[in-house]
């Protein structure tokens, strides 16, 4: 059953989901296999490791930039994502790009595939920033055959506990480091843990961390998320971070 939070988030993905590829689609399409508002190459980080013959799932995939620069490049890849309205954009990039790919809408908190389907979950701010990750990781884990991945990037702790109560990114502390895990405008929620708790949550559900790699934007980069973090801010203090573990 669906938690107030999903269908919070649900709700909002579904009222906003064009006007949010009107803003970003450009950028986002133009850069597809790239991490984070300031799209830094995955060929830079190289956090999503050998593709050759894998299963992967985007969880959260919204409009499918990235399953479609993977599948036209003959990955093995589903699109999952809880809004219609971004489905319906991703199937219409897929068919643009003439790709054949299959994209699912179900919530990361109850994954509607069979134990040990996957050797790779990963998303970029998509699942495990919108779903409860006490109950979408688990499911990862659940998924993943035996050595499987999960790499996923978020916003980073110090981020949120640099919003004011305007929702500004400050260079001051305005919000507790403990407890923080839900942060909310009333329009949406985003799950925010610490590096303790995401530590123990993986442990948990049978997960072994990897990496953790904090993200910088490249010299002279733009972004169409100039809300989210400045270049100022991001280039010295990290804004996003990507996680990597595997299934023991």
């Amino acid at each position: 059953m669906a938690t107030r939070d999903e269908r919070l988030n649900r709700r909002y993905w579904e009222t906003t989901s064009a006007e949010y590829q009107a803003e970003h689609a450009a950028e986002l399409e133009g850069a597809p296999l790239a991490w984070g508002t300031w799209r830094i190459p995955e060929e830079t980080v190289g956090a999503l490791g050998d593709l050759h013959d894998v299963d992967v799932l985007e969880l959260g995939c919204g409009g499918g930039q990235w399953s479609v620069a993977l599948g036209s490049r003959d990955v093995r890849v589903i699109g999952l994502d809880f809004s219609s309205g971004q489905l319906a954009y991703a199937t219409k990039l897929a068919s643009h790009h003439s790709i054949d790919l299959p994209f699912i809408q179900a919530s990361a908190e109850a994954i509607p595939f069979a134990a040990g389907c996957f050797d790779l979950v990963f998303c970029d701010h998509g699942a495990m920033t919108f779903a409860a990750p006490e109950r979408s990781v688990p499911e990862v884990a659940r998924i993943l055959r035996t050595g499987g991945r999960l790499v996923f990037c978020n916003s980073t702790p110090l981020r949120a506990m640099c919003l004011d109560a305007e929702w500004q990114l400050t260079t001051t502390l305005h919000r507790p480091a403990f407890g923080m895990r839900r942060l909310t405008d009333g329009e949406s929620v985003d799950f925010v843990l610490s590096h303790g708790e995401w530590i123990r949550l993986l442990r948990s559900s049978g997960l072994v961390l990897d990496d953790l790699i904090e993200l910088q934007p490249q010299p002279g980069a733009t972004t169409t998320y100039p809300w989210y973090a400045s270049y100022e801010w991001a280039s010295q203090w990290p804004a996003e971070e990507i996680w990597i573990a595997h299934k023991r």
